[in-house]
């Protein structure tokens, strides 16, 4: 067909028709870079560093054409940097001197062989490709006169180097609401420390210097290589739990239950009773409720590997690097997955409380801000949220319990209305002209006591008249807001410092009273609301549930393909 139409064209274009295919093919060919050549043999040794300048140039060359991909199954992560960092030195290798690396190409690849010890991954400072080109230049005699293969080996140690270096000091994480740290290492600085690495091979001592020296960093730091020592990682199937697909959640649960040699091989789909065993007796193995679902529960203990632990360690790290620099002298920290609340002076815990946070579903936020104020005796404005998913049924069934909950109907003018007067039934999300509030006293729901700091989530610490609930383990339970056991410690911290307008026993006074009172005449103390799911205390590391999924979020986004070593 298209010869038959190329014959009815005008002799002029079936001329210029073909060179105009010729053209554009020759320019796609000019498009694509030509990779240096795989092996190129030098057999005398005066050759080796004029030959190594030029195949360093051409790789440099090919790896910027080619957007930082070496070959089909490696890809550099800072080429950019390349030209400048090898250039300035004429092309020569950095990390080895004729046919053999340098003391300082040992210690990089050491230091990379070792980087779980930093909650850094191998796979990602190119682990793998470098041992196999250790391990030929070890073995092979002739490949020590491959000049390809030096520099190969040489730009993968560069930039496995530069990427440790930007993962420890910046972190793999993206910057969101919360992240206080912005500042990321120079083209320059990160050329200077190459040199340093190189001239002194001290890459360990570099990657510690640029690391958080946050309290709660280096306790996980100090205690991960005793952590990687205890356990011994299989590469088990990681089950995507919730996900659209629900035969894929089957199939790899499948394939979970087939690693444990709890499932046949060769289990076929059609047979739903051998697999409903199968997560029968997985479940009363680890101690799961038996019953052949692998749902939430389930799946969670299937994924509650060492692999996965090893990748939640991960996840906190980077959350550290998030943080400033250097935290303020004192501060208010509330780890929500630890339903703990911590106050720190000086380096030195002045508090320790448990705390009651959000449920799941009302899930308290992570921020940051200041304690502005703290108020005695405070009355609870109930959100509307509550008001219609939870109270405003049971006021329209039983207008008796208002009274019980201790709630007053207030108007727009802030008076207080007989509820006997409304008419509930006609109430709702789009007429309900009122405010609920709860007198203050000690069954408010707000305690005795509440703790302001500026927001757009309107939560607050405060009090609770439900103060049992701090015996449980589970304290995820609360509208958002956070629960504080220890508020009357708090409170008197807060004002440690006006002994004459605050003695000991006002505070008290005024709570045994019912009066309210807004204090804020004390210096504003820093508070941090943040989700981290593991610490470390005396060498151990200890886990936390992942109460509102976050970790399960972050890991499959960026660490679930990410292989063992």
């Amino acid at each position: 067909m298209l010869l038959y139409r190329l014959f009815r064209l005008p002799l002029f274009y079936t001329v210029l028709l073909p060179a105009a295919l010729f053209s554009l093919a020759a320019c796609r060919d000019r498009e694509k870079p030509r990779p240096p050549k795989e092996v190129v043999i030098v057999d005398k040794p005066e050759e080796i560093q004029v030959k190594a300048s030029q195949q360093m140039q051409e790789l440099i060359g090919f790896v910027e054409a080619s957007e930082g991909k070496m070959n089909d199954s490696t890809a550099l992560h800072n080429y950019r940097l390349l030209r400048n960092i090898y250039g300035e030195d004429g092309y020569e290798p950095i990390w080895s001197a004729g046919d053999h690396w340098k003391p300082s190409a040992d210690s990089l690849f050491f230091a990379i062989s070792k980087c779980k010890e930093f909650g850094l991954f191998p796979s990602d400072y190119h682990l793998a490709q470098l041992l196999r080109e250790r391990n030929n230049l070890v073995i092979d005699t002739s490949a020590r006169k491959d000049v390809a293969l030096w520099t190969r080996s040489d730009v993968l140690l560069t930039d496995g180097l530069l990427q440790m270096l930007h993962d420890i000091y910046t972190g793999r994480l993206e910057k969101d609401s919360i992240t206080q740290r912005y500042d990321t290492l120079a083209n320059e600085q990160l050329a200077a420390y190459v040199k340093q690495v190189n001239g002194t091979g001290g890459v360990r001592a570099l990657l510690e210097s640029l690391e958080p020296k946050i309290e709660g960093y280096q306790a996980i730091r100090a205690a991960l290589p005793a952590f990687l020592d205890s356990v011994r990682f299989r590469n088990y199937t990681y089950v995507q739990y919730p996900a659209k697909d629900s035969m894929a959640v089957v199939r790899a649960v499948v394939r979970r239950l087939q690693e444990d040699s709890l499932l046949s091989p060769d289990w076929q789909e059609s047979d739903s009773l051998g697999y409903a065993d199968a997560v029968k007796k997985y479940q009363s193995a680890n101690k799961v409720r038996t019953t052949g679902v692998a749902a939430t529960l389930t799946v969670q203990s299937m994924n509650n590997t060492a692999w996965n632990r090893f990748r939640q360690i991960a996840v906190n790290l980077d959350r550290y690097k998030q943080l400033p620099a250097q935290m303020p002298a004192t501060y208010i920290w509330v780890n929500l997955p630890a339903f703990s609340l911590k106050l720190v002076d000086s380096d030195t815990v002045a508090l320790v409380s448990k705390v009651i946070v959000g449920a799941p579903k009302t899930r308290t936020p992570v921020l940051s801000s200041q304690i502005v104020n703290f108020i005695t005796s405070p009355q609870w404005t109930v959100p509307y949220s509550i008001i219609f998913k939870e109270m405003l049924p049971k006021i329209q069934k039983d207008i008796t319990y208002l009274g019980k909950q201790n709630l007053m109907v207030v108007d727009k003018n802030d008076s207080v209305i007989d509820p006997v007067t409304v008419d509930w039934s006609k109430l709702g999300k789009n007429r309900f002209p009122y405010l609920l509030r709860q007198r203050q006293g000690d069954d408010n729901s707000l305690g005795v006591m509440k703790f302001n700091f500026r927001n757009k989530y309107d939560v607050y610490l405060h009090d609770t008249n439900a103060r049992g609930l701090f015996s449980r383990t589970d304290r995820a339970m609360s509208h958002g807001c956070v629960r504080v056991q220890e508020w009357s410690k708090l409170a008197r911290f807060l004002v440690r410092n006006d002994t004459i307008k605050y003695p000991p026993d006002t505070l008290k006074a005024w709570i045994s009273r019912q009066e309210k009172h807004v204090v804020s005449d004390f210096g504003h103390i820093p508070i941090y609301l943040r989700y981290f799911t593991c610490e470390a205390n005396d060498g151990h590391i200890r886990f936390f549930d992942d109460i509102y999924g976050d970790d399960r979020l972050l890991t499959e986004r960026y660490f679930i393909s990410k292989p063992i070593y």
